[in-house]
């Protein structure tokens, strides 16, 4: 994987774990927290698809690798929903 296909990946990433806390409407962070929340979420949404047996649905292919954007997006509100749980009281 090349630098521009890295920062590719960063930036879709960062684009889906955005989304993510939009749709869940709780943002605490910038763009790190973004990019990292989109990584969580691309892990998280992929292994709920494979646990319940579900297509993968509009897989983008960076560097040879492929990445899950509507699980992304998915994994990301459930992850961000979850830590708006945990820290509600504070």
């Amino acid at each position: 994987m090349g630098f521009f296909e890295f920062l590719l990946l960063l930036l879709i990433a960062g684009v889906c774990g955005s989304i993510g806390q939009s749709i869940a409407g709780y943002s605490k962070g910038g763009c790190i927290v973004s990019i990292v929340i989109g990584f969580i979420g691309a892990l998280l949404g992929s292994w709920i698809s494979e646990q319940l047996n579900l297509p993968e649905l509009l897989n983008v292919t960076i560097g040879g690798s492929p990445f899950p954007i509507i699980w992304s997006i998915i994994g990301s509100v459930i992850f961000v929903v979850i830590v708006g749980l945990l820290t509600r009281g504070r």
